[in-house]
């Protein structure tokens, strides 16, 4: 593999159509190919339950899995502990304690009552009641995914959730993943992955009961198929590859821009691009990218990221390079420039945005308290990501007083007779009448 970088710098208003086209709301549909491919792993699934999962695992993961292994058993579970650190323990459990201080902070303030002219609201919230979970696993091994989406459940008070990871050529799923899994509490753990998983977990099989609603990030496959099991199951939000921009200026130093654009092709094809109104800033993170190239670990990933999905771009002025950061609704968004809470505060489409030189993606991914599962590929113009809120539902407390309904009885009247529904009329009428 070639260490040669190949960076494509551009000007702003150079940016070719073909870029925003592949985003949301260009980019309504899936390949057509991919799509027919997805939709027939899920028919099958639907059609022969727990076998087509065990032929898809045996075809696609390489695992021979008979129906009464899909399961993790408790005593996996244990093993699994006997095969992780003290240190990788200790770190899972700093992310899960972070994630959920935030997340009851956010939940806390979606209880409150209202009261105004006689009226009393009492906004409320309730757990959903099972969720499906993927987490990606197989050859890499993602607990901080799994922290991001359980631990959001459980404080939301999800009765159950389940969650489904590919096993590795052994037949079992990674270790960390189901440490993670016992310490953020998930209730049932399933051997199976991909389509198949996205599958199972929406229509259900002998052995997997459907969920009330899926969540987590995945491959182009998984993705397609939470956007096709959509019609009848809800799903989270499009999370499909990792994507960074960075807003920076002049002041910005040179090498952290430069390692957070690795840092984040390292995802299969991750999306990193600099957007500046510095020529200069632009061409020095250019040069520091293709002096680091080809000592970098993991360079086979890297280098065909930043080659094929990397850019630099020159905006004439702050202006420019922030309405830019807003169409193209990027994922990730770092603002390293001065005055920057300024300057972030009028990002209005980004899955989550960062402030300083001190706070990279990376950091954000595992330690920082927010969830790194976020939406991707221009969805951030419509989504949020995801949090405590997504596993809930959220419904109304109301009482009205005879003066509250007395002082709005009028308003009510003329426009129940605008509607033609002249018996609503006469039901607040009675009752002020019969009083």
């Amino acid at each position: 593999m070639s260490s040669k970088l190949n960076l494509r710098m551009l000007k702003t208003s150079d940016v070719p159509s073909s870029v925003l086209e592949k985003r949301w709301p260009k980019a309504r549909r899936h390949d057509p190919e991919l799509e027919n491919y997805v939709k027939a792993i899920i028919e099958e699934v639907r059609r022969r339950g727990d076998a087509a999962l065990a032929d898809f695992t045996a075809k696609l993961d390489g695992v021979s899995l008979q129906p009464s292994r899909l399961r993790v058993s408790p005593e996996d579970v244990d093993n699994a502990y006997r095969k992780v650190g003290e240190e990788q323990i200790a770190a899972i459990k700093y992310a899960k304690d972070r994630v959920a201080k935030f997340q009851k902070n956010l939940l806390k303030r979606s209880d409150f009552e209202y009261r105004f002219e006689g009226v009393k609201i009492r906004s409320c919230a309730a757990p959903l009641r099972r969720v499906g979970c993927y987490v990606p696993g197989g050859r890499a091994a993602y607990p901080s995914s799994l922290v991001m989406t359980i631990v959001p459940a459980k404080v939301a008070g999800v009765q159950q959730v389940v969650v489904c990871s590919p096993p590795r050529e052994e037949g079992e799923i990674n270790p960390l993943i189901l440490v993670a899994a016992d310490v953020c509490g998930v209730d049932e753990i399933y051997r199976v992955g991909g389509v198949q998983a996205i599958a199972a977990l929406a229509y259900g099989t002998e052995t997997i009961q459907p969920a009330d609603k899926l969540f987590g990030p995945g491959n182009k496959y998984v993705l397609a198929a939470k956007m096709l099991v959509s019609h009848d199951v809800p799903i989270d939000i499009p999370a499909g590859p990792s994507e960074i921009v960075i807003l920076a200026d002049r002041s910005a130093q040179v090498r952290a821009v430069a390692l957070d654009m690795i840092s984040q092709a390292e995802h299969m094809d991750g999306v990193s691009v600099l957007i500046t109104p510095s020529r200069r800033l632009g061409q020095a993170v250019a040069s520091e990218l293709e002096r680091m190239a080809s000592s970098l670990p993991n360079r086979e990933i890297v280098v065909p990221n930043l080659s094929e999905n990397g850019l630099v771009l020159l905006a004439k002025d702050l202006e420019e390079a922030i309405g830019f950061v807003n169409d193209f609704a990027p994922e990730h968004v770092e603002v390293m420039v001065r005055d920057a809470w300024r300057v972030a505060e009028r990002i209005t489409s980004a899955g989550l945005v960062l402030v300083g030189r001190h706070s990279p993606v990376s950091a954000s991914d595992y330690c920082l308290g927010t969830v790194h599962i976020l939406p991707t590929k221009g969805f951030s113009q419509v989504y949020s990501g995801l949090s405590v809120l997504d596993f809930i539902k959220r419904y109304n407390i109301v009482e009205c007083s005879k003066e509250g309904l007395e002082k709005a009885g009028t308003h009510i009247r003329v426009l129940a007779e605008s509607e033609g529904l002249i018996n609503h009329c006469l039901a607040v009428k009675g009752r002020l009448e019969d009083a």
